[in-house]
């Protein structure tokens, strides 16, 4: 039998990480190690982009609404405005709850576009996948729906992309009909989508005397929730001196009843009557506001009724994010 003849490799070139580029994740590695892209330095950028980020919407103007939108409104929508100003065709960039289809973005046939903030992210870092997302709507085509995909490891975030000094204003809606500009000539789908969009929409209301706090009602008892900046166990601390003191309702029948964990912000929960609206819980919201400040300015020990209380407030927490 002969011999097999040595098998000699031929020299590779030799990339640094900066070079490599990103292929699937089964094809070689550019590299040309001779290792499946997933096992070689793609590894290090999964790694990159799924590690999760606690607080994605922190330096944006308007954290503890970006919060709210991301997970408690149904239906509301925010001008954005660029660091460096509108591209040339997009006459402005709209950011909204939820898009027609779950689209994550869209560009109109006017050129404008509405990028969705209530969609499924890829990584662990939302404001990642985002401005992804936003700069790809950019670049898209007039009329065009942009897909999802997981954003690049180095890619920029909303933080690089939207004007720091920039307002934040959420417009809250009743329904979805922002989706269509012109309803009689949206496709099938666009109003089929529409119209499941409206019947699942719970009535809110964004408080207009404090930041953040939405009214919303449902069927049983109408609820505020109010997304607060303040660093967990304070204002936990603070809740429950209050609670303790028979101070941390809005009003007869309003009960302070928990509170969601959202985006590494805290989230306190009222329970209202059914017949209480958002404009009878603006006055006791900034009367609220008041007592909360001083509480939270208090740094003495939580007394024993302070800490039982304290103690009931965590136990009615709810994560969601």
């Amino acid at each position: 039998m002969a011999k097999k003849r040595p098998q000699t490799k031929a020299k590779r070139p030799q990339l640094t990480d900066g070079e490599v580029p990103v292929v699937g994740a089964r094809e070689p590695c550019p590299c040309g190690s001779g290792r499946r892209y997933k096992a070689c330095h793609g590894k290090a950028a999964a790694e990159a982009v799924t590690e999760l980020v606690q607080r994605p919407f922190e330096g944006l103007p308007g954290e503890c609404d970006w919060v709210a939108l991301r997970e408690l409104v149904p239906a509301a929508t925010v001008a954005l405005t660029l660091k460096e100003g509108l591209p040339e065709g997009v006459p402005s960039v709209t950011l909204a709850t939820v898009l027609p289809m779950a689209w994550p973005a869209l560009r109109r046939e006017d050129g404008s576009v509405l990028l969705g903030l209530q969609n499924d992210t890829a990584s662990g870092d939302i404001s990642r996948d985002l401005a992804d997302t936003l700069r790809r709507a950019l670049e898209a085509a007039p009329g065009t729906p942009v897909q999802g995909r997981r954003a690049p490891a180095e890619g920029p975030r909303l933080q690089d992309l939207l004007d720091p000094e920039g307002a934040f204003e959420p417009v809250v809606h009743a329904g979805f009909e922002f989706w269509v500009p012109d309803a009689e000539n949206a496709t099938p789908e666009v109003t089929a989508s529409l119209e499941r969009a409206n019947a699942a929409a719970i009535p809110t209301v964004r408080l207009t005397g404090v930041d953040a706090a939405y009214w919303c009602e449902t069927p049983d008892k109408n609820h505020l929730r109010w997304v607060m900046p303040h660093p967990e166990e304070q204002l936990l601390d603070a809740l429950a001196r209050l609670h303790a003191a028979g101070r941390s309702g809005l009003g007869e029948g309003t009960r302070l009843v928990g509170s969601f964990r959202a985006h590494g912000l805290t989230v306190p929960v009222w329970d209202l009557p059914s017949g209480v609206g958002a404009e009878d819980v603006e006055k006791p919201a900034a009367e609220f506001a008041e007592r909360l400040a001083a509480a939270l300015a208090t740094d003495t020990p939580l007394t024993a009724d302070e800490r039982r209380a304290r103690g009931g407030l965590t136990n009615r927490q709810v994560t969601l994010s």
